[in-house]
Order: structure tokens, then C-alpha cells, then sequence
């Protein structure tokens, strides 16, 4: 028997989820996993709630809960979005459990005792105030290159220079003000560098996305130690007697928590030793399935620390990484109110019209995104009018024609013979699609095989047949919805049940095989029960009505309005670009000269990423805001701000036609 194990990612227990959690990882691995269990496979899907790190202590903090209150918040709110998305996990575990401190602290023993760790003493940022030392994120001060007072603690937003925390300027925490010294101490790092070889043979082996291959392959060229302990008390110890307030870093500990929970697993089924089938036996295919910001810690770090274990552990096999999946063109964001309120949604729609949504716009490639106008259309002509319409025409008329039997196959003629030849074209094409990973292809196909149901329905025209050629496109038409409920199970379980039941099956299709399925069809003088609606319109005033409130929940509040006196104080004119050059040291900006027609100005402008070939901004008549204070950014002095558009991820300059140089934008 095959056995495959699935992991995906381990969710962050420090907030909830969105669909594009779902998109990149667990959508995908589940529908892996129903079409693998459909096969006859020995599948084990597993996944839990990460719940370690320092992020989460100081979150917790600010809610006024205890870290471990924290987590147990998450942990349900997690478990609760996994069962309405209808994910399908074979066990869903936690890092907090006792049984993860084990294994966990077993990677750090080996891996030292094999000459993978080394210890150093480093100066790191330190609140005397709080009694703890700081991570990155929770630290802001001076930035070291153009002095902006609220720099980050790795980036500066105004200069976009990257350093360390520690070059800070008057480095203070960002949650309480308090100031930050430099403290000497101990923490332990793993020497991923001595492992530049091993993963270098070991990834060339690897068939997955380029993508993939190629961001890794890089990441290792350019390996180097990297501490794996904090200063914390919440967290995994450091198995050590003189790491006393040490524990392992989240990222080391996570991806561990993959063999603990199949540990846990394999307890409460009652077989303690169960994991090690998965784990320990070099024949079982492991599928991590995970988004495109964990490929670092699954395709580097994780293979790397099992390489340095005793143990025989499974390393992946399969690494199906997926890019992002947006809402509405921008990044999902609850702090900015751009996100879906997940309790008023499923009190709309069900797990099967987003599942079937993000499926069939998969970010496999590329990043996609969900639409709240792409939802309607995919619910309305997709599931209801290409789906649903085939399955309801096909079984009402069998109750009224038939009796609610399933009819003989009389002399098959040639377009019946076409029509069930594309059915089964499209099963095998169904088949390798869930087999490589290709869910946006899965579910075009799904859909291709429900409308090709309708054109064949159509032009038979069974309504004016004899009642032999009737019986016999209904028969074939009863075969294909056969093979569409199984073909569909993986993306939409709950209608593909609910279709196979209405095909008189008294077992649940979960539990059937692929071929069995295919082999068996509909037996002869099967009786079905009356049918059901699968799926209902999605009205226009439901979908207004939450486009209004994302764009309720961004627009401008009360308090952040201008007055137009205000604003008649900002001076913005019409500028030609005559000269653009890279910024050294800078991945973002660039050094730009405008002409405003009765003067020149040098201007830097953060557009790089966007316009790669400074050529190409030339000549460009542009915005500028033209009374602004100068500024030094990367020791050069900006006379202004040219004006883009777009997001965080892509911006997009403003581009004047006719207006002459100089002239007041207004």
C-alpha cells in the first residue's frame, strides 16, 4: 500500500485566519489528501497550532492574558475556521502539548552532540525596564543612515535602508517607549553552513516548481549560522544546565511539531508506536504543503536539522509551495480593515463555494486573489448554473420519465459513445491533475465535465426521443454525474455527498475508491430519492453589500479628514523626469532629476522595484509635490515627492499628457 504523509504549515496561534492562509496551504493539502485517501492509499494528514515565540508573549500582554490563555484563545479560533473550511485533518495538534517538549529538545541534543551547534556571546537589544531582551519587530529608533526618528528594527520606511536592530540610534521599544541598552548574551546557533553540501546533492534530486528550486538553491549558496535560542520563558527549554531563561527559537521548534503531533496522533489511536510507520520508513512519500514565505524553513532549515539527526526521519519529498492569494488587489489586513469577517460570511455561503472559489484561482504560479465580484460569477455560472443545473435537470427528469430508476443503456449510437469517452478523458485528466498539484486545473476540469453533461443533454433532446434513445442519454447522463461527484469530492465534499447519496448510494463516498467508483457505475434499476437543491443563487445586494463594508471599514474616519484650506497648502506641479540612476546601497530607490520648466530638481523616489530599467522613466511628465521640506535620504537631498499609485506591493507613477512643465496640479 502506498502511504503518504501530508503536513501544512503549522498556523500562527497569535490571530485568526483568512482565505489566504487557506489558499496557500490547507485547501490544497486537503484536497491532496481526499484524493490520495480516494486512491486506497495509507494517508495521514497532519497539521497544528503553533504556539511558541516571543511575538506571542508580548501580544498576549496587550490583550492582558497569559501566553498560555493566548494560545488556547487561537488554538479554538483556528480549529473552529479548520472545520467550517471543511478541512479534513487526520489529527490536529498543538507545540504547547507535553509531548512536543521531547522530540523537540532531542533535535538540539543531536544536533549538538554531532557538531551541528556552536555557542557565542552577542550583544543584543535589552529593556531594563520590561527585563527582556527585545526581537526586531517590537524595536524602533534612529535610523543609522538618514536619521528618521521611527525607524524600524531591521528596515527604515523613510530611506528604506536594511541594517541590524542594533545599529539603531536611541533604540526604545516599540509597545512601552522604554529605552533599549546593548547586553551581552549566550545563545547557541545551528551551523547551517556545514550543511551547504549535503542540501546542495540533495535538492538538485528534487522535480518540484522552479520557483521553488531556484529560491532555495540560492537561499543555500548564501548559508550561515543562525541562532537557535531567546531569552524567554515561554517556549521549548534549551535542554542545557547553563541555559538557564534560554528556550529554542519558534522556527526551530515548529516544523518538529509535525512529528510530535503524529506522535500525539499515534497515542490517542491507542498504538503508540504508529508515528514511526510515517517517519521512519524511507518508503513513505512526505508532502509539506505551505506558502511561499515558508520555503526557507522547509526546504533549507528543517532538511538540514533532520540531516543532523540519528534517527532515520523522513525528509520532504513533495514541496508544493504556493505565492499569495490577495483580497481585492491588496494584501489581506486586519489592522487595516482589510479582511472578510469570516462569522458574517459563513452566515451566507458555504465551505463549498469558497473552496471551489480559491481552487479554481489557486496561486500556484502567481499571486491571485479573491473578488467578491469573482465569487459571485464562480457561485452563480460555475457551481449553480454549470454544476447544480446539470445534476438537477438530469435527476428530475429521471423521476419524471423514469420513475426515479435508473433506465437500461439501450444501442449506444455515436455521440453517446463521444460523450462517455469525454467523461472518462476527463476523469484520467482529473486524476493527474490532484496527483501534481494542480488544483486551478482540477477544478476547470470539474467544470468542463458538468458543462460538457449540459451540451450533450441539450442536443440529444431526450423530451422528443423514442423512449429507448431517452433512456439511454439519460443513462449516460446518470454515468457522468457518477463520475462528477467522485471527480469533485476533493474540492466540494460536502455537494459531491450530497450528489452521490442523491445517486441512491447508501455508503459515503468518502469512504469509496477511485477506480471501484469508475469500474462500477450506476448498477441497473438503481431507485434515487427525490432530488435536492445543491446550491442557490448568490444575489447582487449580498455582494454590494459586502463590498460596502471592506470599503467602509478603509475609507478615510472623521478625525483623519483635511479641510480644503489644508489642503490648498500643498503645492503639487507638473514635472519631467531627465535623469534617473540607482541609489547605491538600495534595493528601492532611486536618484531622479525633474524639470519644472523654470528649475531643476533632484529627487528620490522609492519606485525602483517597479521600474527596474531607469531608462524607461525618461521622459515621463509626472506629479510633484513641489513645496515639501527637503529631506536627506541616503545622504542625498530630496526636493519633493513624486506621486504614485497602487499598494505596498506595486506602485505606479502618475503620468501627465498635456499640462506644461511647471504648471500647478490643482
Amino acid at each position: 500500500m502506498n502511504r503518504v504523509l501530508i503536513t501544512a504549515a503549522l498556523p500562527y496561534a497569535n490571530g485568526p485566519l483568512h482565505f489566504g492562509h487557506i489558499a496557500g496551504a490547507y485547501l490544497p493539502a486537503d484536497c491532496y489528501a481526499r484524493f490520495k485517501r480516494l486512491l486506497g492509499h495509507d494517508v495521514l494528514y497532519i497539521c497544528g497550532s503553533d504556539e511558541h515565540g516571543v511575538a506571542i508573549t508580548l501580544s498576549a500582554e496587550m490583550a492582558g492574558r497569559t501566553p498560555k490563555e493566548h494560545v488556547d484563545h487561537f488554538h479554538k479560533v483556528l480549529s473552529d475556521f479548520f472545520k467550517q473550511m471543511n478541512i479534513g485533518f487526520d489529527h490536529y495538534s498543538r507545540t504547547t502539548w507535553e509531548g512536543h517538549i521531547e522530540p523537540t529538545q532531542t533535535y538540539f541534543k543531536q544536533l549538538l552532540k554531532n557538531g551541528f551547534i556552536e555557542e557565542k556571546i552577542t550583544d543584543q537589544l535589552y529593556s531594563e525596564k520590561d527585563g527582556r531582551f527585545l526581537a526586531d519587530r517590537y524595536v524602533q529608533g534612529t535610523c543609522p543612515k538618514c536619521g528618521f526618528e521611527e525607524a524600524r528594527g531591521d528596515e527604515c520606511p523613510k530611506c528604506a535602508s536594511s541594517y541590524e536592530a542594533t545599529d539603531l540610534k536611541n533604540p526604545r521599544s516599540k509597545l512601552t517607549g522604554a529605552p533599549l541598552i546593548l547586553k551581552p548574551t549566550k545563545h547557541w546557533f545551528l551551523r547551517f553552513d556545514r550543511f551547504k553540501e549535503d542540501l546542495t546533492k540533495w535538492i538538485q534530486k528534487k522535480h518540484w516548481k522552479a520557483n521553488v528550486k531556484n529560491f532555495a538553491q540560492n537561499y543555500i549558496d548564501d548559508l550561515k549560522p543562525r541562532a537557535i535560542t531567546r531569552d524567554s520563558d515561554w517556549g521549548i527549554p534549551v535542554p542545557l544546565e547553563e541555559a538557564e531563561g534560554k528556550v529554542l527559537y519558534v522556527w526551530f521548534d515548529a516544523p518538529i511539531g509535525y512529528i510530535s503531533a503524529t506522535k500525539e496522533w499515534a497515542e490517542k489511536k491507542g498504538d503508540p508506536e504508529a508515528w514511526k510507520t510515517y517517519w521512519c520508513d524511507p518508503s513513505t512519500k512526505l508532502v509539506n504543503f505551505i506558502g511561499k514565505d515558508n520555503i526557507p524553513f522547509h526546504a533549507i532549515f528543517f532538511p538540514a536539522m533532520t540531516m543532523g539527526q540519528d534517527e532515520p526521519y523522513k525528509i520532504v519529498d513533495e514541496l508544493p509551495a504556493n505565492e499569495f492569494y490577495n483580497l481585492e488587489g491588496k494584501q489581506f489586513s486586519k489592522s487595516a480593515g482589510w479582511y472578510i469577517d469570516l462569522e458574517a460570511f459563513f452566515n451566507h455561503f458555504s465551505a463549498d463555494q469558497i473552496r471551489y472559489t480559491i481552487a479554481a484561482n489557486a496561486p500556484e504560479t502567481q499571486d491571485s486573489e479573491f473578488s467578491w465580484k469573482d465569487f459571485q460569477l464562480r457561485c452563480n455560472s460555475e457551481l449553480l448554473g454549470k454544476y447544480g443545473n446539470l445534476v438537477n435537470r438530469i435527476l428530475v427528469f429521471t423521476q419524471q420519465k423514469c420513475g426515479g430508476v435508473m433506465p437500461p443503456f439501450g444501442n449506444l449510437k455515436h455521440e453517446d459513445e463521444l460523450f462517455l469517452e469525454k467523461v472518462e478523458e476527463l476523469s484520467k485528466a482529473l486524476h493527474q491533475a490532484y496527483d501534481h498539484f494542480h488544483l486551478r486545473k482540477a477544478a476547470q476540469l470539474i467544470m468542463e465535465l458538468a458543462q460538457e453533461g449540459n451540451i450533450y443533454f441539450d442536443h440529444k433532446k431526450p423530451w422528443k426521443d423514442t423512449e429507448e434513445g431517452r433512456n439511454t442519454t439519460l443513462a449516460c447522463c446518470l454515468l457522468a454525474l457518477n463520475t462528477l461527484a467522485l471527480v469533485s469530492f476533493p474540492v466540494i465534499p460536502e455537494a459531491a455527498e450530497k450528489l452521490w447519496k442523491m445517486l441512491g448510494n447508501e455508503e459515503a463516498l468518502k469512504d469509496q475508491t477511485w477506480n471501484a467508483v469508475l469500474e462500477a457505475g450506476v448498477p441497473p434499476n438503481r431507485t434515487f430519492p427525490k432530488p435536492e437543491v445543491l446550491f442557490t443563487k448568490v444575489e447582487d445586494d449580498v455582494i454590494e453589500k459586502q463590498l460596502e463594508t471592506l470599503q467602509k471599514a478603509v475609507s478615510p474616519k472623521e478625525d483623519s479628514c483635511i479641510s480644503f484650506e489644508d489642503f490648498k497648502k500643498v503645492e503639487i506641479r507638473v514635472a519631467q523626469i531627465i535623469e534617473a540612476k540607482e541609489v547605491p546601497k538600495s534595493s528601492k530607490l532611486y536618484q531622479l532629476e525633474v524639470d519644472l520648466g523654470s528649475e531643476k530638481r533632484t529627487v528620490v523616489s522609492g519606485i525602483r522595484k517597479e521600474y527596474p530599467d531607469p531608462e524607461a522613466l525618461i521622459g515621463k511628465k509626472v506629479a510633484l509635490v513641489a513645496n515639501l521640506k527637503p529631506a536627506k535620504l541616503m545622504g542625498i537631498e530630496s526636493q519633493g515627492m513624486i506621486l504614485a499609485a497602487g499598494d505596498s506591493k506595486s506602485l505606479e507613477v502618475l503620468e501627465i499628457e498635456k499640462a506644461p512643465l511647471g504648471s500647478l496640479i490643482s
